[in-house]
């Protein structure tokens, strides 16, 4: 008997009852799809949150947020959490570990990246061996450890934390996209238009992108955000239109209109280890995605079937953009192939069922049910 159907037959459990627990950043894709993706699969979830990461403290690691920090840790070691089977920390939350095993039930860790190398090695905002560097990889280790279970985004992000925070154990579910939001819509358009949707940042690849851009010319090439890198779209090519800001809710037409997306380029470890929510945001619509052959992209995606896979090189990506574009049956077959790789490795469903399986074991639910 699995422990779904355990906590069904369980007369005291009733539905799994999860607090979403922490400083987690509201709005953020991956705690809406995990919060989605829970009650899509009959968990009670409550949100069990104090604002800090939001407007100008959105990250803001140092001194001023330090205050507001203390505040909000606080505040939560206090709330009421008597009638939840199971805290699930939510991101960012490796400050919130210390609040959520105030509360005495179990604790998973949604944890998604390590802030060591999202601040030191991905952005470069303090240099390595300094005192904030050390702090962080500290930190990191510690609110690993404290976590009765840590779940990343993919296999080679749960080993990577698996290692640095010394765990025999880290769980994996994939990113994912609202279902409700990104529907299946993308037909070949007229006009063949290249997508990059994200933040600036050296993880994405942003110099290769426009390396690339300037040897397909005649295509035009859309880039949606904001960031450190932003200054390099100065040299984009006349064929690149940067538009900074679409509203959440405008993002499946614009992939939908488009004729490809694009994932992520960048040179450093952390693009081995991810796949990012507009990778499967761009899967959902049906948009024929190109993104760099990596561990993590190989863990769900093969190339010239559901996804274009290619070396991290203007010359490859160029390359790759240009079949998709003078082929529209291959692209229109990609793109169907990606939607049902979503559809069977990603969706709510899929990915409700995933976390239900990790937590319920671990839960005061699970253990009753097991128990019966």
């Amino acid at each position: 008997m699995d422990s779904a159907e355990n906590l069904r037959n369980c007369p005291q459990s009733g539905r799994l009852r999860i607090g979403y627990f922490g400083t987690w950043e509201r709005g953020y894709p991956r705690n809406e799809q995990v919060i989605s993706a829970l009650s899509s699969a009959d968990a009670t979830v409550t949100a069990i949150h104090a604002e800090l990461w939001s407007g100008e403290h959105k990250f803001a690691v140092g001194p001023r947020i330090l205050p507001r920090l203390v505040r909000a840790e606080l505040s939560l070691a206090k709330r009421k959490t008597v009638d939840q089977d199971i805290l699930l920390v939510g991101y960012p939350g490796q400050f919130d570990l210390w609040a959520a095993k105030r509360h005495h039930i179990p604790v998973a860790f949604n944890a998604m990246v390590s802030l060591y190398e999202a601040f030191v090695e991905d952005r470069g905002r303090f240099r390595p061996g300094s005192l904030p560097a050390r702090a962080l990889r500290t930190l990191d280790q510690r609110s690993f450890r404290a976590a009765d279970l840590v779940i990343a985004d993919t296999a080679a992000n749960a080993a990577y934390m698996a290692q640095l925070g010394s765990l025999e154990r880290v769980e994996h579910v994939y990113v994912g996209a609202e279902d409700s939001l990104f529907k299946h819509a993308w037909t070949p358009p007229e006009d063949f238009t290249v997508l990059f949707v994200g933040k600036l940042i050296p993880l994405h690849g942003l110099q290769l992108i426009l390396d690339a851009a300037a040897l397909v010319p005649e295509i035009p090439f859309t880039v949606v955000g904001t960031g450190q890198e932003q200054h390099i779209l100065a040299s984009a090519g006349p064929n690149v239109r940067h538009v900074a800001w679409i509203e959440y809710r405008e993002l499946p037409a614009t992939y939908a209109s488009a004729g490809c997306a694009l994932g992520i380029f960048g040179p450093g470890p952390k693009t081995d280890r991810v796949i990012p929510n507009k990778v499967f945001q761009a899967l959902a619509v049906g948009t024929p995605v190109i993104t760099a052959d990596t561990p993590a992209a190989r863990e769900l995606l093969t190339h010239r079937e559901d996804a274009l896979l290619v070396e991290r090189s203007p010359e490859a990506l160029a390359k790759a953009i240009r079949d998709l574009a003078e082929s529209p049956a291959i692209a229109r077959g990609v793109g169907l192939a990606g939607r049902a790789t979503y559809e069977r490795e990603a969706s709510e469903e899929t990915l409700g069922k995933r976390w239900i399986e990790l937590l319920l074991p671990l839960s005061s639910a699970g253990r009753r049910a097991g128990r019966a």
